[in-house]
């Protein structure tokens, strides 16, 4: 409970969220010389994209992956994850060493599964900056999320409530229009990274964030398990907050 920080707006949530990421960046950047942070995309990251930018962190020693990708999304498309980080992030900061993205394109996705797997294997993720969907999923990993998948990254269809949230964000303009399937990291390769911000605003994620902080561990809402993470902090604004006994919002 120590760990969920509740804000007025999400402008405010995303500032701070960015600050603490970063000191952790810096920390592990003065213990090891360099960091390995993981990214993620949609609606609720743009305000901590934004403000992270704007931090004082060498970038030139920092290593990024992100989460997922649509299957069959050229980056071209507004709603490539690729796109978004690109022109959110990786194009903003400066001599940032390493973005590996993940290749959807014209690739198959089983040499792509392994070219990830082996860059992120050796690696130790060191911040991991997430976000929890309005069906509890972590990353791509819609319910019923495989809690035991070994390799860090699988092929996962997207489940109707994951698809009916890209549409309403705006990122598509019909049902259809949303890929069926996406390359995303897996659940026990999020829970490996040393800590973990999470960034969660809006009204609409509040049943989501109830039930992945107050509910049981179930892969039927696969943020739950962040219940058990050592290090994992919530940033929630007023109305994702909106659900949460009263003690978390004092928190």
């Amino acid at each position: 409970m120590n760990n969920v920080h509740v804000f007025q707006d999400k402008k405010n949530l995303g500032k701070e969220a960015a600050q603490a990421g970063a000191k952790l960046i810096n920390d592990t950047i003065a213990q090891k010389g360099y960091a390995t942070i993981i990214l993620a995309t949609g609606a609720s990251q743009f305000e901590m994209l934004e403000a992270l930018i704007t931090m004082d962190i060498d970038w030139s020693v920092v290593e990024v992956f992100h989460l997922d990708e649509y299957i069959g999304l050229p980056i071209s498309h507004p709603a490539s994850f690729r796109k978004y980080l690109k022109e959110r992030f990786a194009d903003k900061v400066k001599n940032l060493k390493q973005f590996n993205y993940i290749n959807t394109d014209n690739l198959p996705i089983e040499k792509e599964l392994s070219r990830l797997e082996n860059l992120i294997t050796a690696k130790q993720i060191d911040v991991a900056f997430i976000g929890v969907g309005e069906n509890g999923h972590l990353a791509f990993n819609d319910p019923p999320a495989d809690y035991n998948y070994d390799k860090p990254y699988l092929v996962v269809d997207l489940d109707k409530a994951c698809r009916q949230q890209q549409l309403n964000e705006g990122w598509f303009k019909t049902l259809e229009d949303v890929p069926k399937q996406a390359v995303s990291m897996s659940v026990k390769q999020i829970m490996k990274s040393t800590h973990i911000i999470n960034s969660i605003p809006d009204e609409r994620k509040a049943q989501a964030v109830a039930k992945t902080l107050t509910g049981p561990v179930t892969n039927m809402c696969p943020a739950s398990i962040l219940q058990q993470h050592p290090s994992c902090h919530w940033y929630l604004d007023v109305h994702s907050a909106g659900l949460l006994p009263q003690e978390y919002k004092k928190a």
